[in-house]
């Protein structure tokens, strides 16, 4: 009889720790998807800022000369990322292929003139520092406006900035979570070892003693947790590429990396320290809270 009653036990408790590695897989998988579309949107946040652009128009008195020089100051100034330049002629040519008409036919010339398109460097990619670089760029005599959609740059930073806050409160806040459901079930597979901590006092082991198998199984819990977690989140992250190839754009590789390290490494922290809570309550028990 006493054989089959630590059977039981046994089994029960290994139950405990198969159901609290269950719960913190899933907590771990929660917690990973926020991550991961926290670094996807500040991702997407990049790219967008790296598509606004910023045209210069030329003045019609600049001659080749004048052009190359400029273009080689906004080629090497740390503000612009990518620079493109279009001619006169290939101005008119896509007002013509836009419109149907040329304007040069009733004007009795060319009405355009040369410009750049500037692609803003990320850290350059706000309407404070679009501003202050469009009217330095103003002050060259062979710029005659720069253009830029001022409203849309707000809209677009600003929208970036909220989208981060929110994200930012959905980590803390899920971290929280995560930490409070994954002590509860931590302490009920602990609470259910209660017996066998207590036997282990009586026989005079010492707090560590005691301590130590519990968090060796809590590590092994957090570790493993955390790797299955990984597994489900790669394998749709995959699905989800392998589906529309075009996500590859925000999805990078360095994303997967970062959420694979670190959802094991939480889960190890986070049972580690659970486990080390719960099993020092069990501790401090007194004899009669023990039934």
């Amino acid at each position: 009889m006493k054989i089959m009653k630590r059977k039981k036990t046994g089994s029960s408790l290994g139950m405990q720790w198969f159901t609290t590695g269950v719960s913190t897989t899933l907590v771990l998988i929660l917690l990973g998807v926020v991550l991961f579309f926290m670094m996807f949107a500040r991702q997407l946040s990049n790219s967008v800022k790296e598509n606004l652009t910023v045209t210069v128009l030329m003045s019609m008195k600049a001659d080749e000369a004048d052009i190359n020089d400029f273009r080689a100051m906004l080629d090497s100034a740390a503000y612009t990322s990518q620079v493109d330049y279009i001619t006169k002629e290939q101005a008119l040519q896509e007002q013509v292929e836009a419109m149907g008409t040329d304007p040069s036919d009733f004007l009795g010339a060319n009405p355009f003139t040369a410009s750049f398109e500037m692609r803003m460097s990320l850290d350059y990619a706000n309407s404070d520092s679009i501003a202050s670089i469009a009217a330095m760029l103003k002050k060259n005599a062979n710029v005659e406006d720069v253009l830029y959609q001022k409203e849309l740059v707000d809209k677009v930073n600003e929208n970036l900035r909220k989208a981060g806050y929110v994200l930012i409160l959905l980590v803390v806040l899920l971290s929280l979570v995560s930490f409070s459901l994954i002590r509860g079930t931590v302490r009920l597979s602990v609470y259910s070892g209660r017996f066998v901590i207590r036997t282990m006092e009586l026989v005079g082991a010492d707090w560590s003693f005691i301590r130590k198998p519990f968090m060796i199984r809590g590590g092994i819990l957090g570790l493993s947790s955390g790797i299955c977690a990984d597994i489900v989140l790669l394998s749709v992250i995959a699905l989800l590429l392998h589906m529309d190839p075009a996500l590859s754009e925000y999805i990078r590789q360095y994303m997967m990396v970062t959420v694979a390290l670190i959802l094991p490494l939480f889960g190890l922290l986070l049972t580690l320290c659970c486990t080390y809570l719960s099993v020092n309550k069990c501790l401090q028990m007194k004899s009669s809270e023990l039934y």
